[in-house]
């Protein structure tokens, strides 16, 4: 079974950036996609960023122009790149991935913590 890890969560500052990663167990173009969610206090968990097996990337409408997502193939690793942080982006982040034929994302990281506060 494909472990996805996340790392790079941490308390930053109101416009400060963090970096996560997500780590993949196994060769990351197994996934058609691959994504970021996250997970407010309280809310539902929401897709904010992907990436396909074409590089095309998509964003929430709440952080286009302050996310960016990437990703080292030679690393099998997936990057989320968060800048002009708010305190509205304070929740979990989560890694997935969707293989080929599956509806829906179907593999998933334990989640990091982003907490924005001054």
């Amino acid at each position: 079974q494909v472990q996805l890890v996340e790392s790079g969560g941490g308390l930053v500052q109101p416009g400060g950036s963090l970096r996560l990663s997500c780590a993949a167990s196994e060769n990351i173009f197994n996934f058609n996609s691959l994504g970021w969610y996250s997970q407010p206090p309280g809310k539902e968990r929401e897709l904010v960023a992907s990436i396909n097996v074409g590089g095309r990337t998509r964003f929430a409408d709440s952080v286009k122009g302050r996310f960016t997502i990437s990703r080292d193939n030679a690393k099998n690793t997936v990057y989320l790149q968060m800048n002009s942080l708010k305190p509205e982006d304070t929740a979990v982040y989560f890694c997935a991935g969707q293989r080929p034929g599956v509806t829906g994302y179907d593999s998933w990281g334990r989640g990091t913590q982003v907490t924005v506060s001054s």
